[in-house]
């Protein structure tokens, strides 16, 4: 963990601002702010045109009874490029662009979630008992009863 926020913290900060002295120095300062400014604006753009159809995607699924898994990944990404492309240097705004762009956003969410432990089922595998969470499908010798309770106090 020590490793992840070192380079968070003090890595990035001084990887940008060597980059950002660096392309001063070609370009001159007034176009590299301007590309810094460029980037922020045309990220804000760009993320409120990603959010507005991630919610779309989310209020979709929940009309069809679907939890919206993928898509509240797809909010947690887009946010995460928002606070990267409004953070100034180059580093950071590649790094929130392949988080705003669906493709690079979608193969990165892809990865992420082979990585993981986290299952994504169906309201309709739930409730049918195919899939139970925490220790996926019922064994047929289970110990398992299904029922519902009502507390009485």
């Amino acid at each position: 963990m020590f490793p992840a926020i070192f380079f968070l913290f003090v890595a990035i900060p001084i990887i940008e601002i060597a980059l950002l002295i660096k392309v001063g120095g070609i370009l001159g300062l007034l176009p590299t702010l301007g590309i810094v400014i460029l980037t922020a604006v045309l990220g804000t753009a760009m993320l409120r045109a990603q959010s507005v159809a991630t919610v779309s995607a989310v209020r979709s699924k929940l009309d069809a009874g679907e939890m919206p898994a993928l898509q509240m990944f797809e909010g947690a990404a887009l946010l995460v490029g928002g606070v990267l492309l409004l953070t100034p240097g180059f580093v950071t705004d590649a790094m929130g662009f392949f988080c705003l762009l669906p493709l690079t956003r979608r193969w990165l969410i892809r990865r992420i979630l082979a990585r993981s432990n986290l299952v994504v089922m169906s309201s309709t595998q739930y409730e049918a008992g195919s899939v139970r969470p925490g220790n996926g499908p019922a064994a047929p010798d289970s110990n398992i009863i299904d029922g519902e309770f009502r507390r009485e106090d």
